[in-house]
């Protein structure tokens, strides 16, 4: 019986980002983005499918172009990075939808709280760099409900209007390089 080669790939942060956008006022968008993070992906299968895939993020590399409104996303209002530092996702299932779209599914979890998401993942291809490393290209993209995570920050201003948008628009582009 033939047993299966497991292939890792560890994400390279100097090529990959993390950002998000989120509505302000009902009338125009905010985006941020995570400086810091890590994931991984093990497969068995050259196309990635059902791979196993698990990343987090340090809530306290924020950044949104704005020093006050990003301590107060840190803040307990928000993340609470102090009791909260990490963000992270572990996925239940990664399956190939068409050609290189493919779904994946998993568990999100933030301040404590996890839910199930699912996003959507184009495979950009993979590729050789400089150095002989194998690398692969993967953009993510999806939308979540903050209030779901215990995000459940809200302002009103004095016209009425709502400050933050519930929905969380999700954009990662990852380059992750095989391990050896």
């Amino acid at each position: 019986m033939a047993t299966q080669t497991l292939t890792k790939w560890v994400i390279d942060p100097m090529h990959s980002e993390v950002h998000f956008k989120v509505k302000h006022l009902v009338i125009s968008t905010v985006t941020g983005s995570f400086k810091s993070f890590e994931g991984t992906l093990e497969t068995e299968n050259d196309d990635f499918t059902d791979a196993n895939i698990e990343f987090s993020l340090d809530v306290n590399s924020i950044d949104t172009n704005q020093d006050q409104r990003d301590g107060h996303l840190k803040s307990a209002e928000f993340f609470d990075s102090e009791q909260f530092p990490k963000i992270s996702f572990k996925s239940t299932s990664f399956k190939k939808t068409d050609g290189d779209e493919y779904e994946l599914k998993g568990d999100l979890t933030i301040k404590g709280i996890t839910n199930p998401v699912t996003l959507s993942v184009e495979h950009g291809g993979s590729a050789a760099d400089f150095y002989g490393n194998t690398k692969a290209g993967f953009d993510i993209t999806g939308k979540i409900h903050r209030k779901q995570f215990g995000l459940t920050w809200d302002g009103v201003t004095e016209a009425g209007s709502v400050v933050l948008g519930d929905e969380i628009k999700l954009a990662i582009s990852l380059q992750l390089t095989k391990q050896a």
